[in-house]
């Protein structure tokens, strides 16, 4: 992974400083540097050490809001535009991935909704008309006799499958975007946590424990991790652990039996699992196991809940060994949106809700692009607004209790 050594001297001054080494902050370092912008990515750990290289690796489609919500809150025009965003994300991992020679396993394969309930199949066949008419894109409803040609599971009553999606090796993709964004000149600085910004006459200060920066703009791209250096971000942001098991390699009998086409699959519930195949035939299994951010306590605890969770998905691994797990934390802003703005001075990317792998990218490209020209406030993920609710600080463990327990009750009640 492109990093330096903790004896370089941070640069006295930058034109664009971006707290955060993931895909967000690493995106926007690269657009910045190749229009000659002298950027320095200040990450708190080591660079990709979040979320960024701990997730599914799945690139999908749409946003965690439904397109129908989106359209009643914001109306039709904004939720095409939102949408095209969301496609024009995978072709731009596509083309990144291409352009900059990262080996990461990309590939196009679509992916799976399975529904959990015969009444789930309803939602999804109004899907299939409704994402046809309103944004003239193409998927198709799999009734539940068909199912065992997309997965080899009979838990399910049916799905929805979309060809545009596709996976990748998400530790091997993050290393590549910071390969490139270094490539372009960005300069990135490991174990540089931003501990304070403040603004100082025309410039922005920004102290880390390795030295302080100053710059013009700031991005803030901390995702899960936004923490006491922006108190007024964090309260709006809640930290949200996801949880990871991959099991030993499989033959590739039974890889290509569970999965055919290798699509990208997760299920209908709110607190929802989701999986696929790597490259190397393992079985990738993931979920909300347990809401709060990954500590070695919640990680061990989340490998027994998902490894539950599989073998009733699919009984045929009941003996399959698992081998690695791991937790990323993600961020979830309180109306589940990503949001672009700014704010004291301070350009902010956040609250991916789990759709971070080709949004993080794409988000990070358009609106470094938007800093250079001055037109944040016409991007089409600034247009509405982001809100905290009251009395909430940024403690998720005051916080997430409470959610959990609400989407179990909305699975329970579905």
């Amino acid at each position: 992974m492109p990093g330096d050594s903790p004896q370089v001297p941070l640069p006295e001054k930058v034109d664009v400083a971006i707290a955060g080494g993931g895909y967000t902050g690493l995106s926007a370092a690269r657009t910045l540097a190749k229009q000659g912008a002298m950027v320095a990515v200040l990450e708190a750990e080591t660079i990709g050490w979040g979320a960024s290289s701990r997730n599914g690796g799945m690139s999908l489609t749409g946003l965690k809001v439904a397109m129908q919500t989106i359209i009643s809150k914001y109306g039709r025009p904004l939720a095409r535009q939102l949408f095209q965003c969301s496609l024009d994300s995978i072709l731009l991992v596509e083309e990144i991935i291409r352009e900059e020679h990262i080996d990461c396993g990309f590939a196009r394969t679509g992916h799976l909704i399975v529904a959990n309930k015969p009444k789930h199949m309803d939602a999804l066949a109004a899907e299939v008309d409704f994402i046809q008419k309103e944004f003239n894109h193409t998927v198709r409803l799999v009734s539940r006799d068909k199912l065992q040609d997309e997965i080899g599971s009979t838990l399910y009553f049916g799905g929805l499958v979309d060809e545009a999606s596709g996976g990748l090796n998400p530790a091997q993709y993050v290393a590549g975007l910071a390969r490139a964004a270094a490539r372009a000149g960005a300069q990135l600085f490991e174990k540089a946590r931003v501990s304070k910004i403040e603004r100082n006459g025309t410039s922005i200060r920004l102290e880390t424990n390795r030295g302080v920066v100053s710059a013009d703009k700031v991005l803030v791209a901390t995702a899960g991790y936004t923490g006491a250096a922006t108190p007024s971000l964090r309260r709006k942001i809640i930290p949200i652990g996801s949880y990871i098991i991959a099991t030993a390699p499989l033959p590739p009998e039974l890889a290509h039996s569970l999965s055919p086409h290798n699509r990208m699959i997760f299920d209908f519930k709110h607190i929802l699992n989701y999986f696929r195949l790597s490259a190397d035939h393992r079985m990738i299994f993931g979920g909300r196991a347990a809401f709060f951010p990954e500590t070695e306590r919640t990680v061990r605890r989340s490998a027994e809940i998902l490894r539950r969770e599989m073998v009733q998905v699919y009984p045929q691994l009941a003996n399959t060994p698992i081998e690695y797990v791991w937790g990323g934390t993600l961020d979830f802003a309180f109306d589940q949106m990503t949001h672009v703005g700014e704010q004291d001075g301070m350009v902010y990317i956040l609250g991916y809700a789990g759709h971070g792998v080709a949004m993080a990218t794409y988000l990070g490209k358009t609106v470094a692009e938007a800093i250079l020209a001055g037109t944040l406030k016409d991007h089409p993920f600034a247009a509405f607004p982001f809100q905290g609710i009251p009395l909430y600080n940024g403690n998720p463990w005051l916080a997430l209790p409470m959610a959990g327990l609400w989407h179990h009750f909305l699975d329970w009640i579905e």
